[in-house]
């Protein structure tokens, strides 16, 4: 049968988008379709506009360490609305960027709400098309718990775009979405709290870790409230919101933000003229080459719900186009060692095994951990301590996780996920020579291990 294209994507996210230009590099007929915008929940409600935010708030702590370097400055003050206009104004020069990348590799765009309506069709504002093999990339989507008034709160979608900076800010959940914006809002000079219904925010992350992030958050004047939860929000009459929290205390803010977790976007997606299956989570079951249970139809990135990263939903459509379209060229993604980073502050960098997950894999393991006082703030008062952890096979030597909280986290980690990946041991880790006087000298100087 003669198909109107070889491959349908339907979401131009990062993994749609990554997939399309490949697929079509190599030959195949493909289109895209989206309804919202170009380059998906990164470019437009996720960690590029987060990172930009992240580098607003950052600079409060650039203009406190001035004084130590000899500069005196007037005092400073923020507007919110000149940081989302220049945010807006990047975010619509990538959207610009990613259509460019589309046509240009000769895919047909078609903007609007795909639906599948068979194994091989999908409609888009009425019109049919037919297609060899349809590729699902429509990514996820925040959700709020149902309490009531939930409506009065916002998740990350509309923080981006909200009109002014609110004074007083509760921030509900403990995954890296949950810290990070607790950490915008308060540097940005709101007054935030930060709620999670358990011990711990990071769950997942290293032990030493998120209790280091946990004490350098309280330095900074973070209200970090564990074990709490909202069982309900309402409306005062001057406008603040009320919520009362399931232990009966009541708490008032102008802004209630909830990263309590994300849902595979599917609504109105037609899967049930499909044989394709979710699992028990609600996400699309698929196999190891993406293969939902409706042999012509894939699903990769957020939507299968595996590692929920922009890098990996990448690697997942390069992945997929390889295979359907140059097998020659294909290698599966590889999941092991994965760096990471979060964007609060201090920042995250983590790639590699914790020493938890190590333990239970049953490795016998050496803890190689150092905190110190970066340089840069020995001419000041501020006391933060940058945590670097190495975890370490005793047997074999292997380094198997490297993890640090401090400035550059994200940065260092990079170079450290390469070094892993190729099976760095402890030894060559002590045999390379540090860039002085940095901190990311320490990871190579680590000579005693703590336990």
């Amino acid at each position: 049968m003669a198909y109107d294209f070889d491959l349908f994507v339907i979401g131009a996210g990062s993994g749609g988008v990554r997939a399309a230009r490949f697929a079509a590099g190599f030959g195949a007929k493909v289109a895209v379709a989206e309804s919202r915008y170009l380059g998906g929940t990164c470019v437009n409600v996720g960690c590029v506009p987060k990172k930009l935010l992240v580098y607003g708030a950052h600079v409060a702590d650039e203009l406190e360490q001035a004084a130590g370097f000899g500069w005196t400055l007037e005092e400073g003050h923020f507007d919110w609305g000149t940081l989302i206009a220049n945010k807006n104004r990047e975010i619509e020069r990538l959207n610009g960027i990613y259509r460019n990348l589309l046509v240009n590799s000769g895919v047909t765009l078609l903007q609007g709400h795909a639906r599948i309506t068979g194994a091989h069709e999908v409609e888009v504002e009425g019109q049919r098309y037919s297609a060899e093999h349809i590729l699902i990339a429509t990514g996820g989507w925040p959700q709020v718990p149902d309490i009531p008034g939930k409506e009065l709160a916002i998740t990350s979608n509309e923080a981006f775009y909200l009109k002014e900076l609110p004074r007083r800010v509760l921030v509900v959940g403990g995954g890296y979405i949950a810290v990070e914006f607790a950490g915008i809002f308060q540097g940005l000079g709101a007054d935030t709290t930060l709620l999670y219904r358990g011990d711990l925010f990071l769950r997942g992350f290293d032990g030493s870790v998120r209790t280091h992030l946990k004490e350098e958050l309280q330095k900074r004047g973070l209200d970090l409230q564990f074990n709490a939860d909202i069982q309900r929000i309402d409306q005062q009459a001057d406008g603040s919101l009320k919520a009362t929290l399931k232990d009966g205390r009541e708490l008032v803010a102008d802004c209630v933000f909830y990263a309590t977790g994300r849902r595979p976007m599917l609504d109105n997606l037609g899967l049930e003229n499909t044989g394709v299956e979710l699992d028990d989570r609600g996400f699309i079951r698929v196999d190891d080459q993406y293969q939902t249970t409706e042999p012509s139809i894939i699903a990769i990135g957020d939507v299968i719900g595996r590692v929920q990263l922009t890098p990996v939903a990448l690697a997942e459509g390069m992945a997929v186009a390889r295979r359907l379209f140059k097998p020659e060229q294909y290698r599966p993604v590889d999941y092991q060692n994965i760096p990471t980073a979060v964007f609060s502050q201090p920042p995250i960098g983590t790639v590699g095994l914790t020493e938890e997950q190590a333990l239970e894999a049953g490795h016998k393991v050496q803890i190689f951990e150092s905190r110190f006082r970066a340089m840069k703030l020995t001419l000041t008062d501020i006391q933060e301590k940058t945590l670097m952890k190495l975890v370490v096979d005793a047997e074999t030597d292997k380094v198997l996780g490297c993890h640090m909280v401090g400035p550059d986290a994200g940065e260092i980690i990079q170079g450290l996920g390469v070094a892993l990946k190729a099976g760095a041991t402890k030894q060559q880790f002590d045999e390379t020579i540090g860039v002085h006087p940095t901190a990311a000298e320490e990871f190579v100087t680590m000579r005693t291990a703590t336990r």
